[in-house]
């Protein structure tokens, strides 16, 4: 079987859309561009935790089936055209989660009301019309809708989040359901939120490419004491 590490990787990437509560039993999908070219996407209808990796389907972007004998995820058109519309996109995750998708049935957009929300999807989130499941409007309303950020929520539907990488993806619909919750909570008290500024905003951005276990060039004004290796 080819690319059996990547297709474990989607599958625990799916597996943890269930473990932050993004998704219920085999609701939405996860797809991944290989540098091959090759995309990987979950078939329909199956739980997470009960796939194995030759479930996940390897396709073409033209949507023809190389190897698996799953039916892909019934959105799987909608994924295609991300694909081929936003080349510097590699994966691209769905999910039904109930907070930021709450938020899309009252504003038009969630503003960016928490750092993390600009480190991992780099700014207020717009809220995309509906688009039903297994259509092709879904991608179309993604790429028209997305612009820098990393996620859009769909209508009455749930959340499309991208990255350049499986797990850019995860960051982005995750705390994206974390900004979703702090900006519900802080509209229960008061109809007045305070969001980022702009340049609070870019802030957070560039600071966020810095982090982890890497020692980069750190971002102007941030200085690290020597021997210490503590990021947030």
């Amino acid at each position: 079987m080819r690319f059996e590490k990547e297709r474990e990787e989607v599958r625990r990437a799916g597996m943890k859309l269930d473990r932050y509560g993004l998704i219920a039993l085999s609701g939405g999908n996860v797809s991944l561009r290989l540098s091959s070219g090759e995309i990987l996407v979950t078939p329909s209808g199956l739980i997470y935790e009960d796939m194995v990796p030759e479930d996940v389907l390897v396709m073409t972007l033209e949507g023809k089936i190389l190897e698996g004998e799953r039916s892909p995820s019934v959105d799987t058109g909608a994924l295609l055209y991300i694909f081929e519309k936003m080349p510097h996109i590699n994966a691209v995750i769905h999910t039904h989660q109930p907070a930021a998708t709450a938020v899309g049935l009252v504003a038009e957009e969630l503003p960016c009301c928490v750092t993390t929300l600009a480190n991992a999807v780099k700014g207020a989130v717009k809220v995309c019309p509906f688009s039903s499941a297994a259509s092709l409007d879904m991608g179309i309303q993604t790429v028209e809708n997305a612009g820098e950020q990393l996620a859009v929520i769909l209508k009455n539907h749930g959340v499309i989040a991208l990255g350049t990488s499986l797990k850019e993806a995860l960051y982005s619909c995750i705390y994206l359901e974390e900004g979703a919750k702090t900006y519900i909570y802080a509209r229960s008290m008061s109809s007045q939120v305070v969001c980022l500024t702009p340049a609070q905003t870019r802030q957070a951005v560039e600071v966020f490419k810095y982090y982890g276990q890497g020692k980069p060039p750190m971002p102007e004004g941030l200085t690290q004491t020597p021997g210490s290796s503590h990021r947030d």
